[in-house]
């Protein structure tokens, strides 16, 4: 019977390959993903068109449309109308304190006042439906220090960071907008498909 005999060189080339290839898989395959084995999700069209419909009958400003688990944190898609203003209301400065929102302009147009400096702030109560279903605990108050000012219309995006009061002052017909909502600390309650479904059911005239 013959007999195969393995150097030390042909184990330290083997030991080298095999540390080679575990390396090369490691390089290739990188950070685990922070959220596991997740779906995508698509909102078509029509689905945010329904929404519009239901805040133009009902005069809804604001309305969820998904909240969803990314893993490390939770994201909401939104959409919102406002009509004609020529006079913002008393205190209608409005803060997140854990959400931040993104604001992209469908249509319309109108001036925003941002800032973080709050004047007179007050806590939305915990039964307040934006702090229960929207975007979380928040204030609002009565005027913001040092404001920036913004012209909004279609097209152009807002990052408004959680903790920045934010209001409009003027709404020149209405203006309508897509938000997109950071929600790191998962404050706000899940959203699915077949829930927006459910809602616009219920909801749509």
């Amino acid at each position: 019977m013959r007999k195969f005999t393995f150097g030390t060189g042909v184990v330290l080339v083997l030991a080298a390959f095999v540390l080679g290839r575990l390396s090369a898989q490691g390089l290739a395959t990188g950070p685990e993903p922070s959220c596991t084995m997740c779906p995508a999700d698509f909102i078509p069209k029509e689905e945010l068109e329904s929404y519009e419909a239901i805040s133009v009958a009902q005069s809804l400003t604001d309305q969820q449309v998904r909240s969803i688990d990314i893993g490390n944190a939770n994201v909401q898609i939104a959409l919102a109308r406002r009509g004609v203003l020529d006079t913002p209301n008393p205190r209608s400065v409005a803060e997140h304190s854990l959400v931040t929102e993104v604001y992209y302009v469908l249509s319309g147009s109108g001036t925003n006042r941002l800032g973080p400096d709050l004047v007179d702030r007050q806590q939305r109560p915990d039964d307040d439906r934006a702090v229960r279903f929207l975007n979380g605990p928040g204030s609002n108050s009565i005027d913001i220090r040092n404001p920036q000012e913004v012209e909004l219309e279609a097209g152009d995006v807002l990052v408004i960071p959680a903790g920045t009061g934010h209001q409009f002052t003027r709404i020149n017909d209405h203006i309508t907008y897509l938000m997109v909502r950071v929600d790191p600390d998962k404050v706000v309650p899940l959203m699915n498909a077949a829930d927006s479904e459910a809602y616009i059911s219920e909801n749509l005239p």
